[in-house]
């Protein structure tokens, strides 16, 4: 192929991703597949919004990138709100080829907090979008990679979002601050129980959700531990700290299923997000 054929071939690709919502650009190895960079890979839909947010969605224990981008009803929502959405794949191995994310720092592999930067600088430039309107989010062992990464490096996102998942016994005893963060669970969540369980015989023990939010509301020096907004969106339940220390935000929503994404969690969560101030 010529010169100047290669080049028209590359400028009609790039406008049809800014025209279809969800296309990905030539940028990575195929539509359909993965980005790569050093350390890993992530999916990428990308809607046709110029300088746009995203939201990383990462996926559970047993899970991968392309499994996350495979629930429909929750990217869909995410994309037609103008959003971008990345999903990268963990750098633990877990069960018959799946993966998970190493959460603990105890625990030896890849550095997640860097990979993810990675990923979100690497996306920026490759795709045009808003490094500065990233929302890092994730369902269960990916909600724990979110709880644990916006308590150590909280700027490093514009939000966080954990879904299923908090931060596991001992929890921290400090965090960073302050820190921007919606907090999701079901009632009714048997794999991680609001009030936590054992895992392998006691050698690791998931925490308490509700400890977990005693943390983050010390973490933002909320003076009263009472929630200063209450209201339901749906079946969701809420409570909400807004601004306690300059730049803080945080919300808890409990929902009346089990371990899952639910329904109206998108648009409830970016209608959270939005209301914030731009970073």
């Amino acid at each position: 192929m010529s010169y100047s054929l290669q080049f028209l071939r590359l400028v009609a690709l790039a406008a049809a991703s800014v025209a279809c919502p969800g296309m990905v650009r030539a940028d990575c190895a195929e539509a359909s597949g993965p980005c790569q960079i050093d350390t890993g890979e992530y999916h990428i839909r990308v809607p046709g919004v110029e300088h746009g947010p995203a939201v990383f969605m990462l996926h559970g224990a047993g899970g991968s990138g392309a499994g996350m981008m495979g629930r429909a009803r929750v990217i869909d929502a995410l994309l037609a709100r103008g959003y971008a959405v990345i999903a990268p794949t963990g750098g633990r191995s877990f069960g018959n080829g799946g993966s998970s994310w190493g959460f603990l720092r105890q625990w030896l592999g890849r550095d997640e907090t860097a990979f993810l930067n990675a990923v979100a600088d690497d996306a920026a430039a490759r795709f045009g979008l808003d490094r500065s309107r990233m929302v890092l989010a994730g369902f269960s062992a990916g909600g724990f990679m979110t709880t644990y990464l916006a308590c150590e490096t909280p700027g490093l996102f514009s939000a966080y979002a954990p879904v299923a998942g908090g931060f596991w016994r001992p929890q921290p005893t400090e965090c960073a601050a302050p820190v921007r963060l919606f907090h999701t669970h079901g009632w009714t969540d048997r794999t991680v129980p609001l009030e936590g369980r054992p895992l392998r015989g006691g050698a690791f023990v998931q925490g308490d959700i509700f400890a977990g939010l005693e943390l983050w509301r010390d973490t933002n020096g909320c003076d009263s531990h009472a929630p200063q907004t209450l209201g339901q969106t749906g079946d969701f339940l809420r409570r909400g700290w807004p601004g306690c220390a300059p730049g803080s935000a945080l919300e808890f929503a409990l929902f009346p299923g089990g371990h899952i994404i639910p329904d109206g969690w998108s648009d409830m969560m970016l209608d959270w997000y939005e209301a914030l101030p731009r970073p």
